[in-house]
């Protein structure tokens, strides 16, 4: 059963069930009990009008007068019955109403008890009997002990009960399933929230939302505001991935362009397969890299050892020579002696090396890059100042920050990806640093990225 209405119907079903039976059952034996005492006071008033209308009579024996007070005794077949038997147990007189019948006898019962009893007719009729014994004084001061006892048929009395019992059954069905229908309302009404939840991420599935509203009552606000976390959290791990593989294609970039310049060189064999399985190394880092950045976490780079800065820059620029030998752009590099980067090589590389490509590729013959440390720090606190300066066209005011987003270019026909800079402002917020947009002293672009020490980072993801 996957339906919650039908669980919740069910489940008050079977309450409303059990409820009502109970109570059924305890009106019915209130009503049933009810009744027969008040059956056992109306005999108990026969009773007693048959020793008021007792009398003795010349042959010292007990008689009636031949028509009773209570009609009904009169009356054959009526349904109330009484007779008088003396100590053995032979009958002294019968009602006109007993004509016929007998009425079963139960002995001779202890004198002045009243004693209540079921019993039957031969035909199968039901009888309530009231017997009662008695020492009776006559004139002559003589005692003797009769019994007095009546009968009243119980079948109309059947009948009330089965008619109250029906009507009893018949209301209680027609309440419950007025409560049924009410209640069915009103879960239609309270499960609407829970309906909503449902529209709304079929909603996001379709592209038609983007997260869950924050109406609900207080016991589905905590569902939304977890299901909208879960939706943020998949879309930014989407958006991650598909930018480490924007990343990686761009990374990829200029190993290539190395390659395709050394296929194009005129050196020997040997040397050109020395240089081609450097490039190939340095593709095979940056695939590392790139495929490692998404599962890291800002936790992560606490525990990364220093770079060695000098190293890493020889490394890319000689790269760059390879991919620019036609341009031949004259690249002047200024690092302080023993500078060390605390963080991932591969963000290193990152850094430096998409903007030292970008003032290669727009410069007219000279780019600089200058590494000290972050403000006040020492060259091994980890922290970094990296300015990449070029005497290209330069960029504008104006289009600083929009060259920041991903796949915006100044230039269209000039090749490229338009995300090393996004990439490089990326990766320096997730070091708690800045990057900057100027004009050079070299007369074009000048971009500086800031980084503080490993002890005053805060770290993003």
């Amino acid at each position: 059963m996957s339906s919650l209405s039908a669980r919740l119907l069910i489940s008050v079903s079977v309450l409303l069930l059990l409820f009502f039976g109970a109570t059924v059952i305890v009106l019915d034996t209130a009503f049933r009990t009810a009744g027969e005492q008040a059956r056992r006071d109306i005999l108990d008033g026969h009773l007693m009008q048959l020793l008021a209308a007792a009398n003795p009579n010349d042959e010292g024996a007990l008689s009636f007068p031949p028509d009773l007070h209570e009609e009904r005794f009169n009356n054959i077949g009526s349904g109330l019955y009484g007779e008088l038997r003396d100590d053995g147990g032979q009958l002294a007189w019968r009602s006109r109403s007993a004509l016929g019948l007998e009425i079963p006898g139960a002995g001779f019962p202890r004198l002045g008890a009243r004693i209540f009893e079921r019993q039957s007719l031969d035909d199968g009729t039901p009888l309530l009997t009231l017997s009662l014994a008695v020492q009776w004084e006559f004139p002559d001061g003589e005692l003797k002990p009769y019994v007095f006892k009546v009968a009243e048929s119980l079948d109309s009395f059947n009948a009330q009960v089965a008619e109250f019992r029906r009507q009893l059954i018949g209301w209680f069905a027609a309440i419950a399933l007025i409560m049924l229908l009410s209640i069915s309302i009103l879960m239609r009404g309270l499960l609407r929230p829970l309906r909503q939840i449902e529209t709304e991420i079929g909603e996001i599935e379709e592209g038609k939302r983007t997260s869950l509203s924050e109406k609900f009552p207080t016991e589905l606000t905590g569902v939304a505001r977890n299901m909208n976390l879960l939706i943020d959290n998949e879309r930014a791990r989407s958006d991650r991935y598909r930018n480490t593989l924007d990343n990686l294609a761009h990374s990829l970039k200029t190993p290539l362009a190395a390659m395709r310049a050394l296929i194009a060189d005129k050196d020997t064999a040997a040397q050109v397969r020395d240089r081609f399985n450097e490039q190939i190394e340095r593709m095979d880092e940056i695939v590392r890299y790139q495929l490692r950045k998404p599962a890291a976490s800002a936790a992560d780079k606490l525990v990364i050892g220093p770079v060695a800065v000098a190293s890493e820059v020889e490394r890319l620029v000689n790269g760059l020579h390879k991919v620019y030998h036609d341009k031949r752009p004259r690249i002047e590099v200024d690092v302080v002696a023993g500078m060390k980067f605390r963080g991932d090589t591969g963000d290193f590389l990152e850094l430096a090396g998409n903007l030292l490509d970008n003032a290669c590729k727009w410069c007219t013959g000279r780019v600089s890059i200058s590494i000290r440390p972050s403000g006040a720090s020492s060259a091994t606190d980890g922290g970094m100042h990296l300015t990449v300066d070029d005497d290209g066209p330069g960029i504008p005011e104006e289009a600083a920050e929009v060259l920041l987003e991903r796949g915006t270019r100044l230039d269209e026909a000039t090749p490229g990806h338009g995300i090393g800079l996004a990439i490089v402002r990326d990766i320096a917020q997730s070091y708690g640093g800045s990057l900057t947009i100027g004009r050079s002293a070299l007369g074009g672009a000048s971009i500086t990225v800031d980084i503080p020490p490993a002890a005053d980072r805060r770290w993003s993801a």
